[in-house]
């Protein structure tokens, strides 16, 4: 067994217990307060909670990671922030036309009642995994899955493809909240009860505007930002392109090319991963940073903890798709990112993580964000089930 190999195994085992034995029981009991509070925004570097506004994608987001644990085998108490989270999620954030809205108070107060599709995306996400570990509520789920997705097309469908922002169009056009679209229907059309042929060709869509549209055809690179048309908005905010979206459109890509059959989707899988490793990782941090501009120079050097699990869930699944020495590639660069994760998982009390880490190598001071929480959580099972893959067919 080579070193790189060993190493991934050991980080992956290491994963699994901090995960199951420490960060959800953690967030079980500080960060959730049942159906009349829901789930916090944040946990101090204690690991208590604190009292700040909570956004709308953070509750579905949890959800999805304890409904997700509850399927691994995870045998802490997860059944009740499934159930009673939904029932949070809607009674404070839900809006009359059944969109879901961005920004509650810690006392549930809806704040700001304004649409963003990326909120929308994890909705469905949530939807999907409820309906996953509850048969009783799959065609619950699948109903208002469904509806979503027909008030999307009615109410914000491009005349291209994809969905607009804000109607009347709301400029730029974005790129992110089409990626989390993509992986909810990427989730939905596999599980039992959902409407395959609808969410089969949402995911196609996302992703022909993603090889279309998205990405650069001469450098190859994923953008951020468009005009109305899907070209590339104007002055620096067009030019940006982050390497921890190269890393996790990589990964979906790689999926859905994989599923479908399409060498062209995991050619610009792999040359996207190529993108943000040979230029988005720092050579003295050894971790990958924010944002570079479309000449690959480096835009924005802050280190967050996201790009990290990105980085990790798009190498493994890379080495799945490979074989001999460009597999044992991937799974090196699967071993760094681990050790760059395992920077930001590295605080006293175990369970929480540092979020942002500083040019020169320091972490910032601040509580840690639930939201981080889905990254960490879908890159730990990722890397499980890719292992499994790799030595089962080894």
């Amino acid at each position: 067994m080579s070193a790189s190999v060993s190493t991934i195994l050991d980080h992956a085992g290491y994963f699994k217990r901090w995960l199951h034995e420490q960060a959800l029981p953690l967030w079980r009991i500080k960060g959730f307060h049942g159906e009349e509070c829901g789930f916090v925004e944040t946990l101090d570097l204690a690991g208590e909670p604190t009292n700040v506004n909570r956004r709308g994608r953070v509750h579905p987001r949890q959800i999805y990671c304890f409904a997700e644990a509850g399927s691994r085998g995870w045998t802490g108490n997860w059944q009740p922030l499934v159930i009673e989270g939904l029932r949070y999620f809607d009674r404070v954030y839900r809006r009359s036309d059944g969109f879901y809205g961005a920004l509650a108070s810690a006392d549930g107060d809806l704040i700001d009642a304004s649409f963003d599709l990326y909120n929308q995306a994890f909705a469905i996400l949530a939807f999907c995994y409820a309906a996953k570990v509850y048969p009783s509520l799959q065609q619950e789920m699948a109903e208002r899955a469904s509806r979503m997705l027909s008030a999307l097309r009615q109410s914000y469908a491009h005349e291209h493809a994809g969905f607009h922002e804000a109607i009347p169009t709301k400029l730029p056009l974005c790129s992110n909240p089409h990626m989390h679209l993509f992986e909810a229907a990427l989730a939905c059309e596999e599980t039992d009860g959902f409407e395959q042929s609808a969410w089969r060709s949402l995911a196609d869509e996302i992703a022909q505007l993603c090889m279309s549209s998205f990405i650069d055809k001469e450098s190859g690179g994923l953008r951020e930002f468009f005009n109305a048309d899907w070209t590339p908005y104007e002055g620096e905010k067009g030019r940006i392109m982050e390497p921890g979206h190269q890393f996790e459109w990589a990964w979906l890509l790689a999926r859905w090319g994989e599923r479908r059959g399409n060498e062209k989707a995991l050619t610009h899988a792999k040359r996207l991963f190529d993108i943000g490793e040979a230029n988005g990782i720092c050579g003295d941090r050894k971790v990958a940073v924010m944002a570079l501009l479309d000449d690959f120079s480096v835009h924005d050097n802050l280190a967050r903890l996201w790009p990290q699990t990105e980085w990790l869930k798009s190498a493994i699944r890379l080495a799945v798709l490979s074989k001999g020495e460009e597999r044992a590639r991937y799974i090196r660069s699967a071993s760094n990112a681990a050790d760059a994760l395992n920077r930001f998982l590295a605080v006293p009390t175990l369970g929480l993580w540092r979020d942002k880490m500083t040019a020169d190598g320091r972490f910032i001071e601040e509580a840690a964000p639930a939201s981080s929480f889905y990254h960490i959580v879908c890159a730990i099972y990722e890397l499980e089930n890719c292992l499994t893959i790799i030595y089962n067919n080894s």
